[in-house]
């Protein structure tokens, strides 16, 4: 594909994947009307998606978020769920994957000009058709049916591993650290060496 170049990436008709439903419809058919629905992308920032996210989350209206990302934005998809579920803590979870079909459209790049070319001749251009995976999670204030796949349920306490047990002091860069200042005091320098020898 090194004398190709990419023109235009669309989502192929019937691209909705095993879950249902076309391109326009998500994962979640029942989802109620007033839901905030994170569309995360390759190019997103994390602490963008959060704020709005987390401010949404807090109004009394809202009932529930959906993150959904394709490709290469599926890690980070992950990530923000699990972020704002560590912020806002008893939040019901159901998780969906999907494949969404993409066509990509190459066009060859042109070569150097060559005596037997012809100036009017049109690039050659090339379609792919990808199936790419697609992520959808879904983090509810009220409770979802426990029976569906994809559901996990909300922690029942916050995780406390994710908070120190006791503050560690702060040093700087030129500060040694406990222990490690001696075991260097200790060692002699080689031009010493030779002098205690010597003397």
């Amino acid at each position: 594909m090194e004398n190709f170049r990419k023109v235009r990436s669309e989502e192929a008709p019937g691209g909705g994947g095993a879950e249902g439903g076309g391109p326009g419809s998500g994962p979640f058919a029942d989802l109620a009307p007033g839901a905030v629905h994170m569309r995360v992308k390759e190019g997103s920032k994390i602490r963008n998606l959060l704020a709005f996210a987390t401010a949404s989350m807090a109004q009394p209206a809202t009932r529930a978020i959906v993150f959904s990302g394709c490709g290469r934005a599926t890690t980070k998809t992950v990530t923000c769920a699990e972020i704002l579920k560590r912020r806002l803590a008893g939040l019901h979870q159901v998780t969906r994957l999907r494949y969404r079909s993409v066509r990509e459209v190459w066009q060859s790049l042109p070569p150097g000009p060559t005596p037997e070319q012809k100036p009017s001749e049109p690039a050659a251009s090339l379609s792919v058709l990808k199936n790419v995976p697609s992520l959808a999670i879904l983090l509810s204030k009220d409770a979802l049916d426990p029976h569906q796949p994809g559901y996990q349920p909300p922690s029942p306490h916050p995780d406390s591993s994710s908070q120190p047990t006791a503050p560690t002091p702060k040093r700087s860069l030129r500060e040694p650290a406990a222990g490690e200042g001696s075991a260097k005091r200790s060692q002699l320098e080689p031009g010493a060496a030779e002098e205690n020898q010597t003397t």
